[in-house]
């Protein structure tokens, strides 16, 4: 028995044995590795696909969307792999998939990343009003799609860009008007300064700030805000504050909360209808 015990460390501590050991396990990894890479490559995956032509800017439902299987290897880009990735996205405003293609993610969107996807989300006789915002405005980008917001107004009737107050009203001059506007103002988007959403569910895109705000309004508080951003001889802005409203059940509609600020804005413009 010791003689066989004695026998083996030497095999053990034998240089051409441990080189031989050494090579059969390398040979033992590579063999492993290479087999599950070769599975890897041509066991089937189920991937989805399309039953049908989707027309740009459609809501994919599961009624368009199939399921095959596909190796693999046979994959390229940005192929989509999971229904749930497809199911009530949309085809991008600038794709039509063709019947039988698969999906990939520069052609499956969500819906606010369309750009037209605001016209399906406000009230019939309301127009939309396009508020120019910045980071600073949007307290930090905290206003996002979904929000409510009231709106204020603050005018400043002192000398502005080479005016003077001498062109305003006698008990104008040197004055500040500040107060609310309208309140119940829901958010419908968010863009940059190319158009392009700030928020994708909610989650900030890195790489963009916000340059305006869009919500809709009924037509009458259009033209007063469209007023009271055009003022000249005043200085003027119009202030977006985020509320909690969205927290509640049951939303209210938008609301004039100034006939004072509405009546002087009135008293110093005029709206020539179409």
């Amino acid at each position: 028995m010791g003689n066989l015990i004695l026998s083996f460390k030497k095999m053990i501590i034998n240089k051409t044995t441990v080189t031989v050991f050494g090579l059969i396990i390398c040979v033992g990894i590579i063999f492993v590795c290479y087999n599950n890479r070769v599975k890897s490559s041509i066991n089937p995956i189920t991937v989805p696909y399309a039953k049908t032509r989707i027309a740009a800017g459609t809501q994919i439902t599961s009624k368009m969307v199939g399921t095959t299987q596909v190796p693999p290897s046979m994959l390229e880009g940005d192929v989509l792999t999971s229904v749930a990735q497809v199911i009530d996205k949309y085809s991008n405003a600038d794709t039509v998939i063709p019947e039988g293609s698969l999906f990939y993610d520069r052609t499956v969107v969500e819906k606010d990343e369309l750009p037209a996807n605001i016209i399906l989300d406000y009230p019939t006789g309301y127009v939309l009003y396009n508020m120019t915002v910045n980071t600073e405005t949007t307290y930090g980008n905290i206003v996002y799609p979904g929000n409510y917001i009231d709106i204020y107004l603050k005018v400043e009737t002192e000398k502005i860009a080479g005016q003077t107050a001498e062109n305003t009203n006698a008990n104008d001059k040197d004055m500040i008007y500040y107060g609310k506007l309208l309140s119940h103002v829901k958010v419908l988007a968010v863009k940059d300064r190319e158009g392009r959403p700030v928020f994708t569910n909610k989650q900030k895109n890195s790489d963009r700030e916000p340059a305006m705000i869009i919500f809709a309004i009924p037509k009458e508080y259009y033209i007063l805000l469209s007023k009271a951003s055009y003022l000249r001889t005043y200085s003027s802005r119009l202030v977006p504050v985020p509320t909690n409203e969205a927290l509640n059940d049951d939303q209210e509609e938008v609301e004039m909360t100034s006939e004072d600020l509405k009546k002087w804005i009135n008293d110093i413009t005029f709206w020539i209808e179409q």
